[in-house]
C-alpha cells in the first residue's frame, strides 16, 4: 500500500468517525460550522452567531433551531444548545498542542448540511495571534495548511485518530487557517459558556484613537507630537469617567508600559488588577490618573 493509499484511508476514517459531530451553523451569508462537544451542545465561533436562535444542520440533512447558551466575542467562541440525537461527541486530544510539522485534518459541513469536507495539511506555525470580532487580541493559535472552503470557521482540526486539536477560527488569505488549540483553557471557556455565563471583559469606558491618528490630531492643534492613545470620548458612569479622564487626553503610559498601541491597554485590563495607573498628557501637562475597577 502506498503513502497516498494510507492517506486516503485515514481521510475516509476521519470522515466516518468525526463527520457526524461536525454541523452546519446558520444559513445563507455568514454560515459556518460547529462541533458537537457533548450531548445537546455545539461549540462554534461567536462570529457565526447573530441572534439568540440559530439554525443547525446535521449530517443527515435535518435542520434544527438551536439556542445560544452564551457567546464571547472577545475569544470568538459560542456554545449552542440543540438536540444532537445519537451523535457521538468529538473526542479531545490528550497529546497537548500540536507542534510545527504535525499532520492535521480540517473538517467542515456544507451549507446544505449533507456533505462533509475533510482536508489534510500540516501545522505551519504556533503561538500566532489575531484579532477577534471586537478587535481584542487572541493569542496562542496555531496555523495550518489544511485547505478549507468558506463556511469552515467553527469547525474542528483533528489528528489522524480523529481527536480534537483545535477550532478553526480565522482565515489567512486563501490557503491557511488559524485555529484555537483544544487545551484545558478552551475546555474551561466552553464549560463557562455552556453554563450560560458570558465572560465580561473589563472596559475602561472610552473611545480611543490609535497613535498615528493621535499624532496627526495633536499636530493639527499645535500640540507637540507624542505616541499614545488619544481619548476621543469618555462614557458616563464608567471607570474612566470616575477617574476624571477627559476628551483630548493622551494616554502615554499604562502601568509602567508605554502606550504605543491599544494592545497595551487590553493586556492591562486582562490582569484584573483593582487599579490601573495611567500617565496622561493633558495639553502640554503630564499628569497621573488612577483608574479603579469594581465596587
Amino acid at each position: 500500500m502506498t503513502a497516498l493509499d494510507d492517506l486516503s484511508t485515514v481521510l475516509q476514517q476521519i470522515a466516518d468517525r468525526v463527520g457526524p459531530a461536525v454541523v452546519g451553523v446558520g444559513h445563507r451569508r455568514g454560515a459556518g460550522s460547529g462541533i458537537v462537544v457533548a450531548e445537546g451542545q455545539v461549540v462554534t465561533n461567536a462570529h457565526n452567531v447573530r441572534a439568540e436562535t440559530v439554525q443547525i444542520r446535521l449530517h443527515d440533512g435535518s435542520r434544527h433551531d438551536g439556542t445560544v447558551a452564551a457567546a464571547d466575542a472577545d475569544s470568538d467562541l459560542a456554545v449552542i444548545r440543540v438536540d444532537t440525537g445519537d451523535i457521538t461527541p468529538v473526542e479531545w486530544s490528550a497529546g497537548g498542542r500540536p507542534g510545527i510539522g504535525a499532520a492535521v485534518f480540517g473538517l467542515s459541513r456544507s451549507r446544505s448540511g449533507a456533505a462533509i469536507r475533510v482536508t489534510f495539511g500540516t501545522v505551519a506555525a504556533v503561538d500566532r495571534g489575531f484579532r477577534g470580532p471586537r478587535n481584542r487580541p487572541i493569542s496562542g493559535a496555531f496555523e495550518h495548511t489544511a485547505p478549507l472552503a468558506r463556511g469552515a470557521s467553527g469547525g474542528p482540526v483533528v489528528d489522524a485518530s480523529g481527536a480534537l486539536l483545535g477550532v478553526n477560527t480565522h482565515r489567512l488569505g486563501e490557503g491557511f487557517y488559524l485555529s484555537v488549540p483544544a487545551d484545558d483553557a478552551l475546555r474551561d471557556r466552553i464549560d463557562t459558556l455552556a453554563a450560560g455565563q458570558s465572560p465580561r471583559q473589563r472596559q475602561l469606558g472610552v473611545a480611543l484613537a490609535p497613535p498615528h491618528v493621535a499624532r496627526r490630531l495633536r499636530a493639527a492643534v499645535g500640540l507637540p507630537e507624542r505616541d499614545g492613545l488619544l481619548v476621543q470620548q469618555v462614557f458616563d458612569e464608567t471607570p474612566a469617567a470616575a477617574a476624571g479622564l477627559r476628551r483630548g487626553d493622551l494616554i502615554v503610559v499604562i502601568d509602567g508600559t508605554d502606550a504605543d498601541n491599544v494592545d497595551v491597554l487590553y493586556t492591562a485590563l486582562a490582569t484584573q488588577a483593582d487599579t490601573l495607573t495611567l500617565r496622561v498628557l493633558r495639553g502640554v501637562d503630564e499628569i497621573e490618573v488612577s483608574v479603579r475597577f469594581g465596587p
